[in-house]
């Protein structure tokens, strides 16, 4: 339950509490900026409100601090190109030394043996698969056509569609695995609603197939994957 009180703390600071004003502020005069310092404050103010726990002062101030140094190096390493890539980092790094530090002082009874079993195993390979991988395969499926030219005057965001695919990948994977086989189809049927307005209007044929073959692998690789990882765990 702390675990879950100091991510709580974290999302509540982080989110919650920190205006689009201070940011930019923060952005525009990093460790000069006072915002930087009054956020660190109510970050380990939440901490100690939440947990309502003197005893874990340790805990408090070492999550405290981490997020002064997290933020602060981000703000010294920022710029327009790398800010989408430090936010994630930061929040990444912000979340690993919660976990880490809960651990230290509360879980180290736990054994990675208890976590990292077959199963969890199996889960976290099935999914990293579904993602990259795929991705990948996929795209070497389709070297045998020349998609440039059926896309061409109807480009869309910069790998939108391999976002797209990999996270329909992961719900149809998450559906076959908790036997909801009803969300497998309603999530094709809300696809094809999607794409229908590009297919009617592309009256192109090629696309219409290149569409429906890319969609047909994806799914049939996830459900496969599916498949798969409930026979892994049995």
């Amino acid at each position: 339950m702390i675990l879950i009180k100091l991510i709580l703390a974290h999302l509540i600071g982080d989110f919650f509490l920190q205006p689009t004003s201070w940011v930019k502020e923060k952005e525009k005069r990093k460790l000069r900026s006072p915002k930087l310092y009054l956020h660190v404050l109510i970050h380990i103010a939440l901490l100690f409100i939440i947990l309502w726990d003197l005893s874990q002062w340790p805990i408090i101030l070492i999550v405290g601090l981490s997020h002064f140094a997290i933020d602060a190096l981000k703000l010294i390493l920022q710029n327009k190109k790398t800010k989408r890539l430090l936010f994630f980092l930061d929040q990444l790094f912000h979340l690993l030394v919660i976990v880490a530090v809960y651990w230290i002082f509360i879980a180290n009874d736990v054994s990675l043996g208890s976590i990292f079993t077959d199963s969890t195993l199996i889960l976290l390979t099935a999914i990293l698969f579904l993602t990259l991988p795929v991705s990948i395969i996929m795209k070497s499926i389709f070297l045998k056509w020349n998609i440039s030219k059926l896309t061409e005057g109807n480009e869309s965001l910069k790998d939108a569609g391999k976002y797209i695919g990999i996270l329909e990948r992961i719900l149809v994977f998450v559906f076959v695995i908790l036997d909801h086989w009803e969300a497998v189809g309603f999530l094709i049927t809300a696809k094809s609603v999607f794409r229908f307005g590009d297919l009617k209007e592309s009256k192109e044929r090629k696309l219409t197939e290149y569409i429906l073959i890319g969609t047909l692998i994806s799914f049939g690789i996830a459900i496969l994957i599916g498949l798969l990882y409930l026979i892994g765990i049995r």
